[in-house]
């Protein structure tokens, strides 16, 4: 007994010796199962092996192929990306301009979901709670990293549900009014807002968006209140604003520049502490009258917690080869956008940096929704 209970520990060794290095070796998975089945035919030949003895063996070898077999073939079908924002704002637009070079590197097709509402945390859900088989992806702005503070109940949490993938490209935003405000400049929108508190309205993307807290940002550091009125994304935002329904916005460069150039809205400012390479006459608040108001629109990739770290790695890489393509590179900087790529473990640093700076400022601007 003794010696039949050694020669099948022997087997199980062996057996699983066979599997792990077939698949470190990255043998294609299709000849990994069938050079695990001649080696259990065998075993089974070499010794007295019972049906059942051989099935153990055989679901143990599956279990440990399992992870490289999906890795290897990985992807097999379309990736859908969540962005959680409507139709042609700023995440939508930096996620449609590189989609085919993605689709082209990844060898599968790319399905985008606009899944919007309650500052970006609907979408956030609806990708955290996708199978973490790599299929869905959540791509959003920076607005992953204040949201959270003004929502109770959340069905996510932005650091334990979350693997960080790598932030994908940043851009000033513009502060902007419609024509019809008197104000041509920074100072004379801040002297307009304190001679009618509350009475100046900004459209926003709803409560926790990108646009919601650069202009609450704003408001805090001018000293002035303005009044907030919620769309359900960037797109409907400015529409908002060119329509009149709003006098004031901060919004992405993708959203703002065309209706510059059309004069249906009056670029004021930029909010980072360097001037846009695409509006450089355009000064920036901070150099008209905020000083240190710095405040950068980003847009970053996720997956949901519990896919495997090389699925992690294989989409990193693919994206970040896509943002060294000089046809992207040169899409991005038409948009007024700079890519980034930089590395999941950076990234993941970049985002918890941010979730604790920014739940520190909120609590101190004592913002009241």
């Amino acid at each position: 007994m003794e010696v039949k209970a050694s020669a099948k520990g022997n087997a199980w060794l062996q057996l699983m010796s066979f599997a792990s290095a077939t698949s470190k070796n990255k043998v294609p998975s299709g000849i990994q199962v069938g050079l695990v089945l001649m080696g259990l035919r065998k075993l089974r030949r070499s010794m007295d092996m019972s049906n059942r003895t051989c099935n153990a063996l055989m679901l143990a070898s599956f279990l440990l192929l399992a992870p490289a077999v999906a890795v290897a073939d990985f992807p097999e079908k379309p990736v859908h990306i969540v962005i959680p924002f409507s139709p042609g704002g700023g995440t939508d637009v930096h996620v449609r301009l590189m989609q085919d070079k993605l689709e082209e590197v990844l060898g599968t097709g790319l399905v985008i979901e606009n899944r919007g509402g309650a500052g970006g945390t609907i979408g956030c859900a609806v990708a955290a709670e996708a199978q973490p088989d790599g299929y869905t992806l959540l791509v959003t702005s920076a607005s992953y990293t204040f949201a959270p503070n003004f929502y109770k109940n959340l069905r996510y949490d932005p650091v334990k549900s979350f693997h960080s993938i790598t932030n994908l490209a940043q851009a000033p935003l513009v502060l902007g009014v419609h024509p019809s405000v008197p104000a041509n400049n920074v100072k004379e929108l801040i002297a307009l807002a304190k001679k009618r508190p509350g009475e100046l309205n900004y459209a926003s993307a709803g409560v926790g968006s990108n646009i919601f807290m650069s202009t609450e940002l704003f408001n805090y550091m001018a000293k002035i209140k303005m009044s907030q009125v919620p769309y359900r994304g960037g797109a409907p935002a400015t529409i908002g604003l060119i329509s009149g329904e709003t006098d004031v916005i901060i919004t992405a460069l993708t959203s703002a520049v065309p209706q510059i150039k059309e004069r249906r809205m009056r670029g004021l400012a930029v909010t980072t502490k360097e001037r846009s390479f695409v509006l450089p006459d355009l000064p920036t608040i901070h150099e008209s009258g905020v000083p240190g108001y710095d405040k950068a629109g980003w847009y970053g990739m996720y997956a949901p917690a519990g896919v495997p770290q090389d699925i992690i790695k294989k989409i990193y890489a693919s994206v970040a080869k896509v943002l060294k393509d000089p046809v992207i590179v040169r899409r991005l900087k038409d948009q007024g956008s700079v890519a980034v790529g930089n590395t999941p473990n950076e990234f993941t640093t970049f985002v918890h940096n941010e979730l604790k700076e920014w739940a520190k400022l909120i609590k101190d601007m004592n913002i009241r929704i």
